[in-house]
């Protein structure tokens, strides 16, 4: 059975797609089946993956209207490593059609449980807004992981992001949790950053994971050439920092 994870935070700019992308190669390096989900209209997962977003015949918007299963609107990363369900601005329409749905909310949970047998890992990479696309990912996943700047107002949106949970577990997904708080961009040499990571690490201890992601260049290279760093450079401080993630989140997960 596949572990569900929403990789989201309201706050755009914060690393989502690029930790998506990242760690679905590194998990797939670890001999994990690994499903990615591009959930963001932008398209930016898809591209990542080495998939051309204006090219795709079916997307997560044939899923999520019904005009297409999962297995069918699936391709191949051959750069990633993984499966990718893809994205493109097809997918904006998504939200006005799913208004006029009967369960509109359980859209994407109920499209999964026909694959989630083929999978270790479910990865859903969430837009920058709460929005009927993040709420059917909150309500298909097992668990949120949530990447975060360490900068001022990064606590603030924190604090909105973990009520939307909340309130998703009151009322449509009992089980999910946040799993994980993930600090990307980080720069050490920062006494800002590293102050709002001891302020991360007293409030959330063992949510945080230990594995921090550095300022890279290769990182922000990569998803230009259609691959995750790991491929680009896989000796990069970025790749190595995915790998570390990877190789914490199975152990987290016992996969």
């Amino acid at each position: 059975m596949a572990q569900i994870l929403a990789i989201t935070n309201q706050k755009g700019g914060v690393g989502k797609t690029t930790t998506t992308v990242n760690l679905a190669a590194s998990l797939a390096a670890m001999k994990r089946k690994v499903l990615m989900i591009d959930l963001d209209p932008q398209g930016n997962a898809t591209m990542g993956g080495g998939v051309d977003k204006h090219a795709v015949e079916l997307s997560i918007y044939d899923v999520l209207v019904g005009s297409a299963s999962v297995g069918e609107a699936t391709l191949h990363s051959d750069t990633g490593g993984f499966d990718l369900l893809p994205s493109n601005s097809d997918l904006t329409a998504a939200e006005v059609e799913l208004l006029n749905i009967s369960g509109r909310e359980y859209r994407l949970r109920t499209a999964l449980k026909l694959v989630s047998e083929d999978y270790d890992f479910v990865l859903i990479d969430c837009p920058p807004s709460l929005n009927m696309l993040t709420v059917n990912a909150l309500s298909a996943a097992d668990g949120v992981i949530i990447p975060m700047q360490c900068e001022y107002y990064a606590l603030e949106g924190l604090s909105a992001l973990m009520a939307t949970v909340n309130r998703v577990a009151e009322v449509l997904n009992e089980k999910i949790e946040i799993v994980g708080l993930l600090r990307t961009m980080y720069d050490g040499r920062n006494s800002l950053s590293v102050d709002v990571s001891r302020q991360l690490a007293d409030h959330f201890g063992k949510k945080l994971y230990n594995t921090v992601i550095p300022r890279n260049v290769r990182l922000a290279e990569a998803p230009s050439y259609g691959m995750p760093a790991l491929l680009y450079d896989k000796g990069s401080k970025g790749a190595v920092a995915y790998l570390a993630l990877a190789g914490e989140i199975l152990r987290k997960h016992k996969k």
